[in-house]
């Protein structure tokens, strides 16, 4: 099984297939934390302006690392569950909204260290990039670009270094175009993808959010 070095190799890679597709005033948004030294390559190489989805994993009762559901901040939390997990654990929307509350609250207080004094990229009409550093069940990804339609971009473009072939093909009606590197199978963690997946901290992201500013003249 073929391993990315890390998720600076992954960015690199992935970079280098969206810099052959030209596309027209792309904005590329990150999911924190893991996303965001992903999608920093993707800045360099596009030299387009960087932004975030504040988006939390809902994990189910007992096994958290199992994704229920996935919200979404914003004036309007999107919460886009996954039916058959839900299922399978009993868990009503009633439930799962009240699992979201705590989920809200930790976004809020990552968007106060991660944008604090930023404003946000428009987006309407644009080409967006969303990045992450892999897909397991879809839950967070498909929570994330519900909430960017809403935005209204011109194209919607979801790349990903890695993910299980069948959620790619699931994620293809979710977006305009998307891009995945590897789709190993068997899929497992997405970390054991990674030859070191080590945990990305807020004080990084707030430095490569930084450095994206000053790549394109925002800083």
């Amino acid at each position: 099984m073929s391993r990315f070095l890390n998720r600076t190799e992954a960015g690199k890679a992935l970079a280098e297939v969206l810099a052959e597709k030209n596309y027209d005033d792309p904005v590329i948004l990150a999911l924190p934390r893991g996303g965001v030294p992903v999608a920093i390559e993707v800045v360099r190489a596009l030299k387009a302006p960087l932004d975030l989805v504040m988006v939390r994993k809902i994990g189910a009762p007992g096994q958290q690392e199992l994704a229920v559901a996935a919200v979404v901040n914003g004036d309007d939390p999107q919460i886009v569950v996954n039916e058959s997990i839900a299922q399978a654990f009993g868990l009503t929307d009633e439930d799962i909204e009240k699992m979201s509350h705590s989920r809200l609250d930790e976004i809020r207080r990552r968007r106060g260290v991660y944008l604090s004094g930023r404003t946000q990229v428009p987006i309407k009409g644009r080409t967006v990039i969303v990045v992450d550093d892999g897909i397991a069940t879809g839950a967070t990804t498909r929570a994330s670009l519900k909430a960017v339609r809403r935005r209204e971009p011109a194209k919607l473009v979801l790349a990903v270094p890695v993910a299980p072939q069948d959620v790619v093909e699931e994620m293809r009606a979710e977006v305009d175009e998307l891009i995945c590197l590897s789709t190993p199978s068997p899929f497992q963690a997405i970390g054991l993808h990674y030859v070191d997946f080590g945990q990305t901290s807020d004080e990084e992201v707030v430095q490569l959010l930084d450095e994206a500013a000053e790549l394109i003249g925002q800083g």
